[in-house]
């Protein structure tokens, strides 16, 4: 138990430290902030009367933005990783007699924290814009879940290919696959109008089930989805856990 209470005191410590430099670096912070809400503008104003969905456009793009949320927010997390490793602060806090993956667990602490206010932004400026929920309190706690374990689960991919990268530019740059699988699912517009080839790709991705499920839950409650929305979120962390602390390991 000791050891426990360590480790988490550990990384409790390392993210401070991650969240002061993300607070030091006010540009890059208003950018991860403010490009979802310009998204979701464009989607609404611009391709939203355009789109039939069956419901406001409005209500249905709401998820796939939160999303986005979290592929900006991987970013910042890759980079910053990226920039201990390069930077020689590694290896000072190995000879610290500290939990060695606490550097790891304190960036996802921090990214996980970040992540989830740029949530609450967007669904503040989306209910301003008119977004009206007919969710119950245990619909919206389940989606509220929903989220915090995708973002999670990205937020370990993100510090996985800081770990990778070998400079803080290339685990940027590698974050994009992460800020474009959202678009390929259907988060903007239903599945079944993209061509046969690229719908098969969309459906059985981890994004479309996530989206789909937080969808349901804050318009009608409920959803069939849930199940492969909750075994995606875990698959998704196991992978990016397991990834970063082995290339930790080996630089």
């Amino acid at each position: 138990m000791r050891r426990v209470a360590a480790a988490v005191a550990d990384s409790a410590v390392m993210a401070r430290r991650a969240a002061r430099r993300t607070v030091r670096s006010r540009d890059t912070l208003v950018v991860s902030l403010l490009l979802p809400i310009l998204i979701m503008l464009l989607f609404v104003y611009v391709f939203g009367g355009a789109i039939q969905v069956g419901m406001p456009y409005l209500d249905y793009v709401l998820p796939g933005i939160i999303l986005l949320c979290t592929g900006f927010g991987a970013s910042i997390t890759a980079t910053a990783v990226s920039a201990d490793m390069v930077s020689g602060a590694v290896e000072r806090f190995r000879t610290l007699p500290a939990f060695r993956p606490a550097l790891l667990a304190g960036h996802v602490g921090e990214g996980v924290v970040r992540n989830l206010a740029a949530v609450g932004i967007v669904l503040v400026i989306a209910v301003a814009l008119g977004f009206r929920s007919g969710a119950g309190v245990l619909d919206w706690a389940a989606a509220f879940v929903l989220i915090v374990l995708f973002v999670h689960a990205v937020t370990w991919i993100a510090v996985a290919l800081g770990v990778l990268a070998r400079s803080p530019e290339a685990a940027g740059g590698f974050t994009y696959a992460i800020m474009f699988v959202p678009y390929i699912s259907s988060a903007f517009v239903p599945i079944d109008t993209m061509p046969g080839w690229l719908r098969a790709f969309a459906a059985n991705q981890p994004a479309t089930p996530v989206i789909g499920t937080v969808r349901d839950l804050l318009t009608t409650g409920g959803s069939g989805q849930a199940a492969a929305a909750v075994l995606w979120c875990l698959a998704l962390t196991i992978l990016g856990y397991a990834c970063a602390t082995a290339l930790y390991a080996r630089r």
